[in-house]
């Protein structure tokens, strides 16, 4: 049977695993359950991706774009009259308004982090490319503790099921933005 030529293949595989990550968690991956959930031969799995943690990697990776993509939407950041904390706490409240999944999968996949090490570049990606973003407005500093205070909130609102406190995000990004200014 002759090779066909699937363009998106790699993609459908990546979008799989992030699916059975969703529903089953990380140890339910494997290259035959992404294959099966992309309806795929499991030799395309080991072909795109030769680990899982190279598959990881890759969902990791577009997870991390469900963020980013609040971020850039908004805009709002670029203009210096704008109130940091109040625009934080309302990237957080898209985000987290959005699909849950993503979130939660994004989580799961810093936390495996810490016994991938393959995963621990990717998941540092997310956190540098904030405070850098951060950095344009604050000190660097100020920047990392901004980070530290939004993963500290989205921890604990997936965690509890609490519902997302924009205003209590507000107040708290905001002491920290005060404090950099005494």
């Amino acid at each position: 049977m002759p090779r066909r030529y699937d363009p998106e293949r790699r993609q459908r595989i990546i979008d799989a695993a992030i699916r059975v990550v969703g529903a089953k968690g990380i140890a339910g991956l494997s290259h035959r359950t992404a294959a099966a959930e992309a309806d795929v031969p499991l030799g395309s799995t080991t072909y795109h991706f030769k680990t899982l943690d190279e598959l990881l990697v890759a969902a990791l990776r577009q997870a991390n774009e469900g963020f980013a993509k609040i971020v850039a939407g908004r805009g709002a950041l670029e203009d210096p009259r704008t109130d940091l904390a109040a625009e934080l706490a309302a990237w957080v409240g898209e985000w987290l308004a959005g699909d849950r999944t993503g979130v939660e999968l994004e989580y799961e996949l810093y936390l495996a982090a810490l016994r991938r090490p393959a995963l621990r570049p990717v998941a540092a990606e997310w956190a540098e490319g904030l405070a850098e973003l951060l950095s344009r407005r604050t000190d660097p500093v100020t920047a990392r503790a901004l980070v530290a205070v939004v993963d500290g909130i989205c921890l604990q609102v997936l965690l509890t099921g609490v519902p997302y406190d924009e205003a209590y995000a507000r107040e708290v990004l905001g002491r920290v933005v005060a404090g950099a200014r005494e």
